[in-house]
């Protein structure tokens, strides 16, 4: 087990004078599940690949357990890399899959063994230990480049997006036990995929970067109620959080028909920055059903039932309804509206979130 740093950590790719890491600073702890997660192109799997020693950090430094990496070879490093497309042996089985990193490092063959056999148990793959790969489903086969992984007792997982080739129901039941082994072992993880649903339920910290910058790392609950941007606020949640920029107005902002109240510390920043308007978020739970005139309305284009939960999507007086990004709001899935419908709901008090239009900072 391991810490991680990366110490102004950037990746620069020749002819292109735009870095596809820029300037990383992130520190992870001995025995930490971390999970990078942003949109493609945002540089996560390239810091993966860094600190793997798959990519040049060109400016910078990438370290384990206080120790600079940054120039030594993939071999060097005490790491264990999981991949999406599991690169397992066709000619070999299981356990010769298992076990071939130990080979190749000269470990007795009984020790050997031993050790593809604790993996196997663990994961439960006793019975598949003399099959090819050819013979195995996606989710065994990816829980065989876990195991892989596991037999060599590194100081640090990378997994790069190792879930994605694998069908909905496979994805939920297998993140589950990659959380649960990760727990066990101890081993110091870093994580990369571009679902958000993954990052929340696996991390215990996610660190979401956009366009090679790192925009907020923190704890998935902490993500959620505090994004520290607006970016942060719309990627994290789904739904992801309705977003508007709107005018201020009365001590609030007036978001469609209505004035939702902001606090002081809100107006105050916002004084202080000089602005008059700004972004709006609030999330589709965030509201409860009223009946008052002067409350907020939507009209009613999409219900989308999810069995306890109904999604309505909809837009406000003034928008259009083909120009518009729809506005979302959480119904009980028992009494959802019709499509065609106008309902009139409220903004429940310090739900909302609210963020400066010019540089998408949170304003408290």
């Amino acid at each position: 087990m391991a810490e991680v740093q990366y110490i102004h950590a950037s990746r620069i790719y020749p002819g292109n004078p735009v870095p596809a890491v820029n300037d990383l600073n992130l520190d992870i702890e001995d025995g930490e599940f971390m999970v990078l997660v942003g949109p493609s192109g945002s540089g996560k799997s390239t810091a993966l690949r860094m600190l793997a020693g798959l990519e040049d950090v060109d400016e910078g430094e990438v370290h384990i357990d206080g120790k600079d990496v940054s120039t030594k070879p993939p071999k060097d490093r005490d790491i264990a890399m999981v991949f999406q497309n599991y690169a397992l042996y066709p000619h070999m089985s299981v356990a010769e899959n298992m076990g071939f990193a130990l080979k190749l490092k000269g470990v007795p063959k009984a020790e050997r063994a031993a050790k593809v056999r604790e993996a196997a148990k663990m994961l439960d793959l006793e019975q598949y230990l003399d099959r090819k790969p050819k013979a195995l489903s996606g989710g065994q086969r990816q829980r065989v480049a876990m195991g892989r992984a596991i037999v060599r007792e590194p100081s640090v997982f990378l997994m790069d997006e190792p879930l994605s080739n694998l069908d909905a129901k496979l994805r939920v039941e297998t993140r589950a036990n990659i959380a649960a082994l990760q727990a066990r072992l101890g081993t110091t993880t870093i994580y990369v995929t571009h679902d958000q649903v993954e990052a929340m339920t696996m991390g215990h910290r996610v660190a979401l970067l956009k366009d090679g910058i790192l925009q907020q790392v923190d704890t998935p609950r902490n993500l959620y109620d505090r994004p520290g941007n607006a970016f942060v606020a719309g990627f994290i949640g789904s739904p992801a959080m309705n977003l508007r920029e709107v005018d201020l107005s009365n001590g609030g902002a007036k978001l469609g028909n209505a004035v939702v109240p902001l606090s002081k510390e809100v107006l105050d920043a916002a004084n202080a920055a000089h602005l008059n308007r700004i972004i709006l978020g609030v999330r589709p739970e965030s509201f409860h059903v009223a009946s008052d005139a002067s409350d907020l309305a939507l009209h009613v284009n999409l219900v989308e039932e999810l069995g306890a939960d109904a999604f309505v999507h909809g837009t406000l007086p003034g928008e259009d309804e083909l120009n518009t990004q729809q506005f979302v709001v959480r119904f009980d899935g028992r009494v959802p509206p019709r499509v065609g419908e106008t309902i009139t709901f409220q903004i429940r008090t310090g739900e909302e979130h609210a963020f400066n239009p010019e540089t998408g900072e949170r304003l408290r």
